[in-house]
Protein backbone atom coordinates (compact mmCIF):
# COMPACT_ATOMS: atom_id res chain seq x y z
CA UNK A 1 0.00 0.00 0.00
CA UNK A 2 1.50 3.16 -1.48
CA UNK A 3 2.35 6.22 1.51
CA UNK A 4 2.57 3.85 4.30
CA UNK A 5 5.73 4.61 6.60
CA UNK A 6 8.84 2.54 6.66
CA UNK A 7 10.95 1.32 8.80
CA UNK A 8 13.81 -1.33 8.63
CA UNK A 9 13.97 -4.62 10.49
CA UNK A 10 14.62 -4.35 14.35
CA UNK A 11 14.04 -0.94 14.45
CA UNK A 12 11.72 0.48 18.02
CA UNK A 13 9.38 2.43 16.25
CA UNK A 14 7.09 5.10 18.79
CA UNK A 15 3.98 5.48 17.81
CA UNK A 16 1.77 8.67 18.72
CA UNK A 17 -1.90 9.07 17.55
CA UNK A 18 -4.02 11.69 17.92
CA UNK A 19 -6.05 14.23 15.52
CA UNK A 20 -3.30 16.85 15.79
CA UNK A 21 -6.43 19.57 15.44
CA UNK A 22 -3.92 21.32 15.31
CA UNK A 23 -0.22 20.40 16.33
CA UNK A 24 1.73 22.27 18.82
CA UNK A 25 4.65 22.71 20.44
CA UNK A 26 3.86 20.54 23.29
CA UNK A 27 3.25 17.40 20.45
CA UNK A 28 6.68 18.16 19.08
CA UNK A 29 8.05 18.43 22.87
CA UNK A 30 6.52 14.88 23.98
CA UNK A 31 8.30 13.26 20.44
CA UNK A 32 11.56 14.43 21.35
CA UNK A 33 11.17 13.21 24.70
CA UNK A 34 9.80 10.29 23.77
CA UNK A 35 12.81 9.90 21.48
CA UNK A 36 15.14 10.06 23.92
CA UNK A 37 13.68 8.49 26.82
CA UNK A 38 12.39 5.20 25.34
CA UNK A 39 15.30 4.76 23.54
CA UNK A 40 12.98 4.86 20.28
CA UNK A 41 14.82 4.21 16.74
CA UNK A 42 12.01 6.39 15.08
CA UNK A 43 8.69 8.11 15.91
CA UNK A 44 5.39 8.04 13.61
CA UNK A 45 2.49 10.48 13.87
CA UNK A 46 -0.93 8.90 13.44
CA UNK A 47 -2.83 11.62 12.47
CA UNK A 48 -6.38 10.21 12.87
CA UNK A 49 -9.65 10.43 10.46
CA UNK A 50 -10.97 11.44 13.47
CA UNK A 51 -11.20 10.74 17.13
CA UNK A 52 -14.01 8.12 18.53
CA UNK A 53 -14.47 9.74 21.62
CA UNK A 54 -14.82 13.39 20.05
CA UNK A 55 -18.45 14.61 19.29
CA UNK A 56 -17.04 17.30 16.86
CA UNK A 57 -15.13 16.12 14.06
CA UNK A 58 -11.75 17.75 13.47
CA UNK A 59 -10.37 20.11 10.32
CA UNK A 60 -10.10 18.00 7.30
CA UNK A 61 -7.04 15.49 7.51
CA UNK A 62 -5.43 17.40 4.57
CA UNK A 63 -5.01 20.31 6.62
CA UNK A 64 -3.70 18.74 9.89
CA UNK A 65 -1.09 16.38 7.81
CA UNK A 66 0.31 19.31 6.03
CA UNK A 67 0.31 21.12 9.86
CA UNK A 68 2.12 18.61 11.39
CA UNK A 69 4.77 18.43 9.47
CA UNK A 70 5.20 22.11 9.14
CA UNK A 71 5.82 22.30 12.86
CA UNK A 72 7.77 18.56 13.63
CA UNK A 73 10.78 18.45 11.29
CA UNK A 74 13.18 15.48 12.96
CA UNK A 75 14.87 13.09 10.39
CA UNK A 76 13.40 10.51 12.51
CA UNK A 77 9.85 11.13 13.01
CA UNK A 78 7.26 10.59 9.68
CA UNK A 79 3.89 12.30 9.90
CA UNK A 80 1.34 9.72 8.29
CA UNK A 81 -2.29 9.10 7.42
CA UNK A 82 -1.98 5.47 7.85
CA UNK A 83 -5.11 5.13 9.81
CA UNK A 84 -6.85 6.55 7.36
CA UNK A 85 -4.99 4.68 4.45
CA UNK A 86 -5.84 1.39 6.63
CA UNK A 87 -9.58 1.78 7.19
CA UNK A 88 -9.00 1.84 10.97
CA UNK A 89 -10.81 3.59 13.62
CA UNK A 90 -9.60 2.49 16.65
CA UNK A 91 -6.36 2.55 18.45
CA UNK A 92 -6.46 -1.51 18.78
CA UNK A 93 -7.34 -2.13 15.33
CA UNK A 94 -4.53 0.47 13.61
CA UNK A 95 -2.63 -1.34 16.11
CA UNK A 96 -3.17 -4.94 15.39
CA UNK A 97 -3.06 -3.82 11.40
CA UNK A 98 0.73 -2.29 12.38
CA UNK A 99 1.82 -5.22 13.90
CA UNK A 100 0.41 -7.98 10.66
CA UNK A 101 2.05 -5.42 8.26
CA UNK A 102 5.33 -4.84 9.98
CA UNK A 103 5.74 -8.22 11.56
CA UNK A 104 9.93 -7.32 12.64
CA UNK A 105 9.20 -4.15 13.61
CA UNK A 106 8.98 -3.41 18.17
CA UNK A 107 6.29 -0.72 18.81
CA UNK A 108 5.93 1.38 21.31
CA UNK A 109 2.23 2.96 22.21
CA UNK A 110 3.07 7.05 23.12
CA UNK A 111 0.43 8.78 25.63
CA UNK A 112 0.52 11.34 27.64
CA UNK A 113 -0.56 10.85 31.05
CA UNK A 114 -4.14 12.44 30.43
CA UNK A 115 -5.02 9.31 28.36
CA UNK A 116 -3.46 6.96 30.70
CA UNK A 117 -6.05 8.09 33.42
CA UNK A 118 -8.84 7.32 31.30
CA UNK A 119 -7.47 4.32 28.89
CA UNK A 120 -9.68 1.79 30.52
CA UNK A 121 -12.20 3.47 28.20
CA UNK A 122 -10.78 3.02 25.35
CA UNK A 123 -11.83 -0.13 22.72
CA UNK A 124 -9.95 -3.22 23.46
CA UNK A 125 -7.86 -1.30 26.18
CA UNK A 126 -6.31 -4.81 27.54
CA UNK A 127 -5.34 -5.83 24.26
CA UNK A 128 -3.18 -3.06 23.87
CA UNK A 129 -1.98 -2.94 27.00
CA UNK A 130 -0.92 -7.16 26.88
CA UNK A 131 0.42 -6.77 23.12
CA UNK A 132 2.28 -3.06 22.56
CA UNK A 133 4.83 -1.92 24.99
CA UNK A 134 3.56 1.40 26.05
CA UNK A 135 5.12 4.68 27.00
CA UNK A 136 3.80 7.13 29.14
CA UNK A 137 4.45 11.03 29.23
CA UNK A 138 3.59 13.14 31.97
CA UNK A 139 1.70 15.74 31.27
CA UNK A 140 0.77 18.90 33.75
CA UNK A 141 -1.97 17.91 35.88
CA UNK A 142 -2.72 14.55 35.10
CA UNK A 143 0.31 12.58 37.02
CA UNK A 144 -1.58 11.57 40.31
CA UNK A 145 -4.70 10.62 38.25
CA UNK A 146 -2.78 8.61 35.84
CA UNK A 147 -1.10 6.70 38.39
CA UNK A 148 -4.11 5.66 40.27
CA UNK A 149 -5.69 4.86 36.87
CA UNK A 150 -7.49 1.57 36.41
CA UNK A 151 -4.93 0.30 33.54
CA UNK A 152 -1.78 1.80 35.96
CA UNK A 153 -3.53 -0.70 39.03
CA UNK A 154 -4.46 -3.84 37.12
CA UNK A 155 -1.10 -3.55 35.15
CA UNK A 156 1.33 -2.26 38.17
CA UNK A 157 3.64 -5.62 37.72
CA UNK A 158 4.21 -4.95 34.28
CA UNK A 159 5.82 -1.07 34.73
CA UNK A 160 9.30 -0.91 33.66
CA UNK A 161 10.75 1.51 36.03
CA UNK A 162 11.54 5.43 34.63
CA UNK A 163 15.61 4.35 35.05
CA UNK A 164 15.17 1.83 32.46
CA UNK A 165 12.94 3.45 29.95
CA UNK A 166 15.22 3.65 27.26
CA UNK A 167 14.76 -0.83 27.08
CA UNK A 168 10.75 -0.31 26.63
CA UNK A 169 10.63 -1.31 23.29
CA UNK A 170 13.25 -4.06 23.64
CA UNK A 171 10.60 -5.60 26.60
CA UNK A 172 7.90 -8.01 25.42
CA UNK A 173 4.38 -7.05 26.09
CA UNK A 174 2.84 -6.53 28.19
CA UNK A 175 5.01 -3.79 29.47
CA UNK A 176 4.75 0.00 30.29
CA UNK A 177 6.81 2.88 31.66
CA UNK A 178 6.21 6.16 33.01
CA UNK A 179 8.22 9.17 32.68
CA UNK A 180 8.67 13.01 33.66
CA UNK A 181 10.12 15.50 31.62
CA UNK A 182 9.72 19.02 31.65
CA UNK A 183 6.43 19.70 30.82
CA UNK A 184 4.45 21.89 28.26
CA UNK A 185 1.16 23.15 28.97
CA UNK A 186 0.35 23.66 25.28
CA UNK A 187 -3.00 21.94 24.14
CA UNK A 188 -4.88 21.89 20.78
CA UNK A 189 -8.39 22.50 22.94
CA UNK A 190 -7.17 26.15 23.92
CA UNK A 191 -5.41 26.80 20.51
CA UNK A 192 -9.00 26.04 19.09
CA UNK A 193 -11.23 27.95 21.93
CA UNK A 194 -8.74 31.29 21.17
CA UNK A 195 -9.59 30.87 17.58
CA UNK A 196 -6.27 30.31 16.28
CA UNK A 197 -7.18 27.32 14.39
CA UNK A 198 -9.69 27.48 11.88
Amino acid sequence: MDGLPVAKSGQVIGLLGGSFDPPHLGHVHITRAALRRFGLDGVWWLVSPGNPLKPVGPAPLADRMAASGAIMRHPRVQITDVEARLGTRYTAQTLRALQKRYPQINFVWLMGADNLAQFHLWQDWQWIMDNVAIGVIARPGDRIAARMSKAARVYRHSKLSSRSSHLLGRKTAPVWSFVNVPMSDQSSTAIRARGEWK
